[in-house]
């Protein structure tokens, strides 16, 4: 995989970026417009706290009972505005949906949700809106393109396992260098996996930390019972790229 130096309408890892037509870009735009109203006009994000769902939670749980698949729509469907908008409170969102669903399927709901607003995102950077939002990138962007070039999937599952680059960064960036939609939304899933379970296994048994009084421990990712393995599945997924350089380095020894 080459990397091409062209002007910025070139993909930088090869291929000239194709004029998407109005129709194309209509669905985005809606998408993008509707969070955006939502958000701002009803203030959705006063409710995206461990306080409001404390308050709220005995309604929360009586529609899950009686509407179990419109709840599960509008979860997944605030978690990818969430997403999309790079608006904080991920976390929390991650925590309520293993406390509305359950462990498995939270982890579940999260993962589709935040997969949808990353891709989302990502075409977003690759229609005209990608000269708006790679104004947002800034340097970053020569900084993680040789991650990508050598392996674009191990990277990807690197930055996903461990956000050594905030989330929103690790959506547009991709885009702009060229890489694949579907390898793009493969290392997102399988990246995302670890700390999606681990914060729904904290909202699985959220009732009982709210009947004590207390608040959930969101620094449990950092205990290192669950780094640990993390680390572990991020140096895995290395192991193509350090594997690559290896034998790079003997052909040219």
């Amino acid at each position: 995989m080459t990397v091409s130096e062209g002007p910025m309408g070139e993909n930088r890892l090869g291929g000239k970026d194709r004029s998407v037509s109005l129709w194309r870009m209509l669905p985005l735009a809606v998408l993008f417009a509707a969070g955006a109203i939502a958000w701002f006009g009803f203030d959705v994000g006063q409710y995206i706290s461990f306080e409001a769902l404390k308050e709220n939670r005995e309604w929360l749980l009586a529609q899950v009972e009686q509407r179990a698949v419109a709840a599960a729509l509008v979860f997944m469907t605030v978690y990818a505005l969430t997403t999309a908008f790079s608006i904080p409170g991920g976390a929390v969102l991650t925590v309520l949906g293993g406390f509305l669903f359950g462990t498995w399927l939270g982890m579940f709901y999260v993962v589709f949700g935040a997969t949808l607003g990353a891709i989302a995102v990502f075409l977003a950077a690759r229609t005209a809106l990608g000269a708006i939002l790679r104004a947002r990138v800034g340097g970053a962007l020569n900084r993680m393109e040789r991650g990508f070039r050598e392996n674009a999937l191990s990277y990807m599952l690197v930055l996903r396992l461990i956000p050594v680059f905030p989330f929103w960064l690790v959506n547009l960036v991709p885009a702009f260098l060229g890489v694949p939609l579907g390898i793009y939304a493969l290392g997102t899933v399988l990246g995302i996996i670890p700390g999606t379970f681990v914060y729904a296994s904290v909202g699985n048994g959220l009732g009982a930390i709210f009947d004590a009084d207390e608040t959930p421990d969101l620094g449990v990712i950092f205990a290192p019972e669950v780094l640990v393995p993390i680390l572990g599945l991020a140096a895995l997924s290395l192991l193509p790229i350090m594997y690559k350089r290896w034998k790079t380095g003997r052909a040219q020894g």
